[in-house]
């Protein structure tokens, strides 16, 4: 039997591979040789001292810090969470940076969109350090003690907030679906480093856009002593690759309210020209009549041939090349046969009333193919003022400030296209009082959509003196989850409506259940168990069960059905995709249940705790008969 390892994904490996695929001959004996991948990439190289880079303190660091794998776990907290055995949505508590790691083999490319809230470095909120030897035992002291600010004083004050921003991002990207795209609020303080920063991550190709978004009223000044009022913040906007699609805004174009003018041909051109191959008839002033008339399908609009108009379309084009120049002539009329696409066969220009109008008009009708709504871009910037001013009531709990108002949120979801994805999923990993999660659920709710949420947080202390200490809230994890719970009992209670996802599974990040991992080992490929008693105490079949889930890649919400076999238990993962028995003392009975579990459409993988036979002849008996009935990978923990 094949043993697990019990690490996160191996990036760095995972590059290996990649450029092994791409370039196989750079690739010897596990290592990349860069000579040879300079002679292949030819002159792309930048050989020159001086070159554009961004680069602080600790950077190389950080780096490898997103690289190293985890070997801490999630646990399972089925007190804490809400409709378990049905939800599809996650809430982790516990440090990003590793719950980032530990979900990169479950979910790595299936994220469709990523907003997040960090901290703004503004010398009050948080940013905590990440410690290279031990990050989980680091997480847990952080957690036992109240959070400290990066103030100003501090020497390395931008640097430590791009140390702790960049490995994030690195692994939050792999977990991003190439059609996929990640938002990031931020003010102007990190502003410009955010964006440097998201550039080197994602590519400068990839920017969208930086949304301005007014939050605060200009007379509503909250520091009489600064030179400058902020009113806005910004939410930099960047895509996976090139299969994200820009969705753009629906504009009503049903109406023909523009539709108003009429021309009457009064008598005969005074002439008759060719301009580019077609017969142009030219009327004086006193040769017809314009009217303007209620708006009707017969009537013509009148568009001014100015700005990108001069070259973007047909009839501009035609008039910059023919009619623009003509001197005098003012008031003229031209009618041009063949052109456009509505119910005449031709379209009229007209030059400039007199000389001071620079800008001829041409008439169009109805177009024949003139659809009820056009798509236009979305402005970057957006005036929320009166939405932020009241974003302190919602969620109906005790946490006012900091958090985005819904209605926010969801506008940003219809950037991300998830109104043309009902069953995306939105990672949020600084989700603070999960507004996110709020905001997906009504999301939900409009066109009764599946997308699935997944909530990262630090369960940061609360101030004693707040008023979510007061109410009982001890960690922002509490608030969040609360939340969570009342946001969804509340669009019940109000909708009536009880096939929408407002459960959530809650795990909480912890060190591997098996005493003996050392996550300063520099043999990652031990078994991640060799005797029973590696257990640790206080740990269950089920906390193992998800850990082993993670370290192979399945996704925390999968169907799990537990099937009972003389008081011992198998697990039926995702029917029947893995089966799992991490019992003692497994016989040849547990063995037959496991093949009578597998499907016939597709194989099943098979895992037992390597020292939970009741002797070696069962355990090798058991490896036969699984591979005579067709299961051939078989692995042992």
């Amino acid at each position: 039997m094949e043993k697990l390892d019990g690490k996160s994904l191996d990036i760095t490996q995972e590059n290996i591979k990649k450029l092994k695929q791409l370039f196989p001959e750079v690739v010897t004996e596990g290592k990349i040789d860069f000579d040879k991948l300079k002679l292949i990439l030819g002159e792309e190289i930048e050989t020159a001292k001086e070159k554009y880079e961004f680069t602080w303190h600790g950077k190389a660091q950080a780096l490898k810090l997103a690289q190293t794998p985890s070997t801490g776990t999630l646990r399972p907290d089925k007190a804490s969470s809400k409709n378990w055995d049905t939800t599809k949505n996650l809430y982790i508590e516990g440090d990003n940076l590793e719950v980032l790691k530990l979900l990169q083999k479950s979910y790595f490319g299936k994220v469709k969109m990523i907003y997040i809230d960090p901290p703004y470095n503004t010398g009050n909120d948080f940013v905590y350090k990440d410690d290279f030897r031990d990050s989980i035992k680091n997480y847990k002291e952080v957690t036992e003690q109240v959070t400290k600010s990066n103030t100003e004083s501090n020497g390395r004050y931008h640097t430590d907030w791009l140390n702790m921003m960049y490995p994030r991002l690195k692994l939050a990207r792999n977990l991003l679906a190439e059609n996929g795209a990640i938002f990031v609020s931020i003010d102007e303080n990190e502003f410009a480093n955010l964006k440097s920063l998201l550039n080197e991550v994602f590519g400068e190709d990839n920017f969208l856009t930086a949304l301005s978004i007014k939050q605060r009223h200009e007379d509503r000044i909250l520091k009489g002593d600064k030179d400058f009022h902020e009113v806005v913040e910004y939410c930099l906007i960047y895509r996976k690759s090139s299969s994200y699609k820009q969705f753009k805004k629906k504009k009503d174009n049903s109406s023909i309210e523009e539709y108003v003018y009429s021309i009457t041909e009064l008598e005969p051109p005074a002439e008759v020209i060719e301009m580019g191959n077609k017969k142009v008839e030219v009327f004086t002033p006193a040769q017809y009549r314009l009217e303007k008339l209620p708006a009707s399908k017969k009537n013509l609009k009148r568009i001014r041939i100015r700005g990108s108009l001069k070259e973007g379309n047909s009839s501009g084009r035609f008039y910059m090349k023919y009619l623009d120049g003509i001197p005098d002539h003012y008031g003229w009329l031209y009618k041009v046969p063949d052109m456009g696409n509505d119910r005449y066969p031709y379209r009229y220009f007209m030059r400039p009333l007199s000389e001071k109008i620079t800008n001829g008009v041409y008439f169009q009708g109805v177009p024949l193919d003139k659809a009820d709504f056009i798509e236009v871009p979305y402005a970057n910037f957006i005036d929320m003022v009166d939405t932020f001013n009241n974003v302190g009531y919602e969620g109906d709990v005790p946490f006012r400030n900091g958090k985005k108002p819904i209605k926010f949120l969801q506008h940003l979801f219809t950037l991300a296209g998830l109104e043309n994805d009902k069953n995306g999923i939105v990672l949020d990993f600084f989700s603070g009082s999960a507004s996110t999660a709020h905001a997906l659920m009504d999301f939900n709710l409009k066109d009764n959509g599946r997308r699935k949420f997944i909530m990262v947080q630090l369960p940061e202390l609360t101030d004693e003196k707040s008023e979510a200490y007061k109410a009982g809230y001890k960690n922002i994890c509490e608030i969040g989850k609360e939340r969570i719970r009342r946001a969804g009992d509340k669009i019940v209670e109000e909708t009536g409506k009880t096939d929408l996802d407002i459960g959530f599974k809650v795990f909480k990040l912890d060190s591997s259940n098996v005493k003996t991992w050392d996550p300063e080992t520099a043999n990652l490929e031990q078994d991640l168990f060799e005797l029973q008693d590696n257990i640790k105490f206080d740990r269950t079949q089920e906390d193992l069960l998800y850990e082993i889930l993670l370290k192979i890649g399945i996704p925390l919400t999968i169907p799990i059905e537990e099937v009972k076999v003389n008081e011992k238990t198998i697990y039926n993962v995702g029917f029947g995709s893995v089966l799992l028995c991490l019992e003692n003392e497994i016989d040849l009975d547990l063995v037959y249940k496991i093949i009578e579990l597998k499907p016939e459409d597709f194989d099943s993988k098979v895992i037992f705790k390597e020292t939970g036979f009741l002797n070696d002849s069962v355990k090798t008996n058991a490896i036969q008969t699984l591979k005579k009935n067709g299961i051939t990978d078989v692995r042992s923990v």
